[in-house]
């Protein structure tokens, strides 16, 4: 039986029935895997900016770049809802900035896009969900926030970061927002968040009481040098590819390659 594809509305159903799991992606081939995997949305995250264009934050990633990506796995069809991050100052700037981004995010094959914030985006989410554009939240670590936080720190450990957390995501539900990313908070905040909203909840750091889990693919795949200490490596896909280019380059050197099967007279 061929798998429905996945609608924003899907993954709001899924709220309280069945966990809802996201990776990243960033290219048509690993799209087409990780969708016949089963996944329920793929994320062409700002995070490609530290996995796949080695830089040290996100906040050199720009709308261009985003859309290159977007397009590569849009390509791939994927069953799953394809959502995009809004890069750095790409929607702060103002609700008129945010639609027209937004919307070339869109037309590129996004199906839904997530702004980092919670109170003051509110009119931003408000007005991109009025317009037809779906937004899914993030709250708890903003990664574009890195320089004012002085790092990628857990988020929610004061009380008032707990409470402004809880006021960010029912900001954000009223809003219209779909679902909501919590990263890098403590699992109780996360938990008592994710029983407050009506909306799902996806964790990336912030333990087992969400709705559902998101992680960078290079995380999982055992390709980031230094992966965050939340992430679980599932295969050591790094030493699979310095093994098999390193076989490669030997039998070249050696004459082993090409073989008699792969040309012809």
């Amino acid at each position: 039986m061929e798998r429905r594809k996945v609608t924003v509305q899907t993954i709001m159903g899924m709220k309280g029935k069945q966990r809802v799991v996201m990776v990243t992606a960033y290219d048509y081939p690993t799209a087409r895997l990780v969708d016949q995997a089963g996944i329920d949305g793929i994320l062409v995250g700002d995070s490609l900016g530290m996995v796949v264009l080695g830089f040290e934050s996100t906040l050199r990633v720009a709308l261009r770049d985003m859309l290159i990506h977007v397009a590569a796995v849009a390509r791939a069809k994927p069953k799953a809802l394809l959502i995009a991050d809004m890069p750095f100052m790409t929607y702060e700037t103002g609700i008129r900035d945010a639609l027209r981004n937004a919307s070339r995010l869109i037309r590129a094959g996004a199906e839904a896009v997530k702004p980092e914030g919670g109170q003051e985006i509110f009119d931003i989410v408000n007005n991109l969900v009025k317009f037809g554009i779906p937004v899914m939240g993030h709250i708890g670590l903003n990664p574009q926030r890195v320089l004012s936080l002085g790092g990628f720190k857990m988020i929610g450990r004061t009380e008032e970061q707990a409470k402004k957390l809880m006021e960010d995501a029912k900001a954000l539900q009223e809003a219209g927002a779909f679902a909501i990313v919590i990263e890098m908070t403590p699992a109780s905040v996360a938990k008592a968040v994710t029983e407050s909203v009506k909306i799902p909840t996806i964790c990336i750091g912030a333990g087992p009481h969400c709705d559902g889990q998101i992680l960078v693919i290079h995380d999982v795949l055992g390709l980031t040098e230094r992966p965050p200490s939340f992430a679980k490596k599932y295969v050591d896909l790094a030493s699979i590819i310095r093994d098999a280019v390193a076989k490669y380059v030997s039998e070249v050197r050696n004459g082993e390659f090409p073989s008699a099967e792969y040309y012809k007279d």
